[in-house]
């Protein structure tokens, strides 16, 4: 029986064992029978493009991807369904009955700010180990840093307003309504209207009525008595079933004087989700501002985005929350976070890496060799990051020197970061060490924190959504002559 050393139960009560790409298995057994088993290699995850054009991402999907690994085994009716494939040897398949993954695991903390092209995750296992992880991992980290990102993008545009994520019922499954809901705390939502992710997650949970509520009573007035009966202290009217202005509205200030302030409460707030929202929230904030209902606040949901929501902001929409729904939940408009997971070096006998390239004529696809190390480079003088910096593991940086980062494409660039000007910092950190979770996982709550303080740090360029400043992600010396050497390498051949 398998047991697992884990701080808190991370583990998902499926057995998701086998929720990988089947190429996994096929070059496993390859490995296998060609005694690879035991050779140990290191793999990086990254990415290439930043969602929405926009100038950065964060990382998350990191806990996720820790209970799957914490979990990973082949019970019987695993190995029973590869067996009747007819594809795997019963040596092979005897190995997995007793797999357990040994390997380590170095990641950035997740909500951090990351960038395209720089290792978020790395993963220094036995080959086999490695590579059965690999599907999960992406499937894990790309899908809760898209949303975390996009999260981001829209609170980032509410200036200030409440954003709630109303995503759930257009979440392609239940896994990306709750996972989705979690990385959208991350980026920055106070709230979700998805209940079973406020279980799992402790996050707040909000939601008031549906039209077909209104509906279901003899007179919109009724229904809103009804709810205002039984959540006095928590009150809030859907406004635009039959007519915003001369009925929603109407009914709902009838209801804060006849219901709510004679037992001392008042009504916390009404939302509308259709019409022109600013127009309706500022004719709505004057006839309740005018009725001294300064405190109840407005909510507005339709469809939303950073755009609508910025757009409505430059209006002079009077909206105090606004409910994010579709175009969050599943960042409609930019779908795909694009996170890749490449060989990166294989350890000799020695100890020693060799290191490996992916060369491609498309240029973007070009990977970084070696085991490596990321660190953040910040400016002593106002806290802001001056530049990503990947160097070889073994690289020992001196912050009493001058830092010369070098640009990883274009060999002529480089830049010259004057000693007492910068502090370091090296992102990726343990994880998960001879198969032993080591990471002390911080609560969502904490994350969170952590995501906002890391944006803090981003300078006004790289936050504009429109055509952001590049930020350097640069290399070392040394990385960049090897990974010079190894194109001179790979073009003689």
């Amino acid at each position: 029986m398998k047991t697992y050393d884990l701080k808190f139960d991370l583990r998902d009560a499926r057995n998701l064992s086998l929720v990988m790409d089947f190429y996994e298995l096929t070059m496993s057994q390859v490995y296998f029978n060609e005694g690879r088993q035991d050779q140990v290699v290191t793999f990086d995850y990254f990415y290439r493009k930043n969602p929405d054009n926009g100038g950065f991402a964060i990382f998350a999907g990191l806990e996720e991807l820790i209970g799957y690994i914490q979990n990973l085994h082949f019970n019987e009716e695993d190995i029973f369904y590869l067996q009747s494939l007819g594809r795997f040897d019963e040596k092979f398949l005897d190995y997995l009955r007793h797999f357990i993954f040994t390997g380590n695991v170095y990641a950035v903390k997740e909500g951090t700010v990351v960038f395209p092209n720089e290792p978020i995750i790395r993963v220094e296992a036995p080959i086999i180990e490695a590579q059965l992880i690999e599907t999960a991992l992406l499937l894990c980290c790309n899908h809760q840093s898209l949303i975390a990102t996009k999260a981001n993008r829209v609170v980032r545009a509410s200036k200030g307003r409440s954003v709630l994520e109303f995503g759930a019922r257009r979440a392609h499954n239940f896994d990306a309504a709750n996972y989705g809901a979690r990385a959208a705390y991350i980026g920055g939502v106070f709230g979700t209207s998805n209940t079973k992710a406020g279980q799992m997650f402790h996050m707040p949970v909000s939601g008031t009525m549906a039209h077909s509520f209104i509906q279901s009573y003899p007179s919109e007035y009724e229904a809103f008595v009804a709810y205002a009966k039984h959540f006095p202290k928590e009150t809030s009217l859907l406004l635009d079933t039959y007519d915003t202005l001369n009925s929603g509205l109407l009914n709902a200030i009838r209801v804060h004087k006849e219901v709510l302030l004679p037992q001392g409460n008042y009504l916390q707030s009404v939302r509308i989700d259709s019409g022109d929202i600013a127009y309706l929230s500022k004719r709505i904030r004057e006839r309740l501002d005018a009725e001294g209902m300064q405190d109840t606040k407005i909510i507005a949901s339709n469809s939303f985005d950073e755009y609508i929501i910025k757009s409505l902001i430059d209006q002079g929409a009077k909206i105090d929350v606004f409910g994010v729904g579709e175009n969050l939940i599943c960042s409609k408009s930019s779908p795909v976070f694009g996170g890749v997971y490449k060989l990166s070096s294989i350890k000799e006998e020695d100890g020693s890496y060799t290191p490996k390239i992916k060369v491609s004529d498309n240029a973007i696809k070009l990977t970084n060799p070696g085991k490596k190390e990321l660190y953040r480079v910040y400016c002593l003088k106002n806290g802001k990051a001056l530049a990503d910096l990947l160097t070889l593991s073994h690289e020992v940086l001196n912050e009493e020197e001058d830092l010369v980062i070098y640009h990883p494409q274009d060999v002529w660039k480089f830049k010259t970061i004057e000693k007492g000007t910068y502090r370091l910092e090296r992102l990726l950190v343990p994880i998960i060490e001879h198969g032993n979770l080591v990471y002390d996982c911080p609560s969502l709550e904490d994350i969170r924190k952590h995501a906002n303080a890391s944006r803090e740090t981003m300078w006004d360029e790289i936050l504009r959504f429109e055509y952001p400043q590049e930020y350097y992600v640069d290399l070392s010396k040394e990385l960049l002559d090897l990974k010079l050497s190894l194109l001179e390498s790979v073009r003689k051949k």
